[in-house]
C-alpha cells in the first residue's frame, strides 16, 4: 500500500520535496503559505487514514516555500485514540520516506507540565517518553527499510535543534526545550497522572507524534519536533480542560508559528 500511495502522489504532482512538515491540532495555517500548491485530500490517497479530530484538515499538500523550496505538508494526522492501528498512524511518514523526504518537522498541540511554561509557548522537543502502550516497529522487520533495533539516543536531531534555537533568536521568538510524553488519549490526563509525568521528567504531554518520530528515525529521516503549549495540563490551573481551548491557542500562535517555520525550513535542507 505504501508503493501504491507513492505512485498515486507522483502522478498528482511533479514536486519531489526533501523536507516535510506535519501540522498538529489547530496549527494548519502554515499550509496556506505554499505557492504552486497541489492539495490532495487524504481520502483520495490509497491506504491513507482519515483524521477525524477537530482542527485537522486532512490533506497532503505539495508546494513551494519562498518560491523555490519544495515542501510537503501533512495538514492533520491520524491518532491512535481514533481507533487507528500503529500502521495507519505512521502511514504518512512511511509514504513521505518512500517519496524521498529526508527531513520532517513535526508540530503538535501539547499540555504544559513544566511550571515554567505558559499557554502559547513553543517547545523544541529534545526527547520523548512513549506511554502509548505500543511501538510502530513491532512485528516482522523489513531489513531493506531499516534496522530491527534502531537507535533512539538522538531521536530529535541535535543539529536541527541548534539551528531552530538560532532561528528563533534571529526572529525574536521565545522557545524552550523539553521532553514530550505521549499518552494514548482521548481523555485528558488526571492531575495524578500529570504529577507522575512531571516526576519522570516530562515537560509537555500529548497524544501524537511519538509513533511518527520512531518510524522517521527507523527510515533514516532527520527529525525536529515543536510543541505548542495550547493549554496547561490537569491540576496546573483551577479550571477544566477542553479541546476548544486547544484550537483557540492555535489561532493565537498562528502568525508566530508560520513566521518561525518560514524562516526555519530553508535552514534544514
Amino acid at each position: 500500500m505504501i508503493q501504491e500511495a507513492k505512485r498515486y502522489i507522483e502522478i498528482r504532482t511533479p514536486l519531489r520535496p526533501r523536507i516535510a512538515v506535519v501540522l498538529g491540532s489547530g496549527l494548519g495555517a502554515f499550509a496556506d503559505e505554499l505557492t504552486a500548491a497541489t492539495p490532495i485530500p487524504y481520502a483520495e490517497i490509497p491506504g491513507w487514514p482519515q483524521s477525524t479530530a477537530v482542527g485537522h484538515a486532512g490533506r497532503l499538500i505539495f508546494g513551494k516555500l519562498g518560491g523555490s523550496l519544495e515542501v510537503a505538508v501533512m495538514a492533520g494526522r491520524a491518532h491512535l485514540y481514533e481507533g487507528h492501528p500503529m500502521s495507519a498512524v505512521t502511514h504518512g511518514v512511511r509514504v513521505l520516506g518512500a517519496l524521498g523526504v529526508r527531513s520532517i518537522v513535526f508540530t503538535n498541540a501539547a499540555g504544559g507540565i513544566n511550571l515554567n511554561l505558559s499557554r502559547g509557548g513553543l517547545v523544541l522537543i529534545g526527547d520523548h517518553i512513549n506511554l502509548q502502550g505500543s511501538n510502530p516497529l513491532a512485528g516482522p522487520n523489513d531489513d531493506s527499510l531499516g534496522p530491527r533495533f534502531p537507535d533512539m539516543s538522538e531521536a530529535y536531531s541535535r543539529e536541527y535543534r541548534d539551528i531552530a534555537r538560532q532561528v528563533a533568536s534571529e526572529q525574536g521568538i521565545a522557545v524552550s526545550e523539553g521532553v514530550y510524553a505521549a499518552m494514548l488519549g482521548p481523555s485528558y490526563e488526571t492531575p495524578a497522572e500529570i504529577r507522575f509525568l512531571r516526576a519522570i521528567g516530562a515537560d509537555v504531554v500529548g497524544m501524537s507524534t511519538v509513533p511518527e518520530v520512531i518510524v522517521a528515525n527507523y527510515l533514516g529521516i532527520k527529525v525536529l519536533g515543536i510543541s505548542c503549549v495550547t493549554n496547561m495540563a490537569a491540576g496546573m490551573l483551577p479550571q477544566k480542560i477542553n479541546h476548544q481551548e486547544v484550537l483557540e491557542t492555535g489561532v493565537m500562535v498562528r502568525d508566530t508559528l508560520v513566521r518561525y517555520l518560514k524562516a526555519l525550513l530553508p535552514r534544514l535542507v
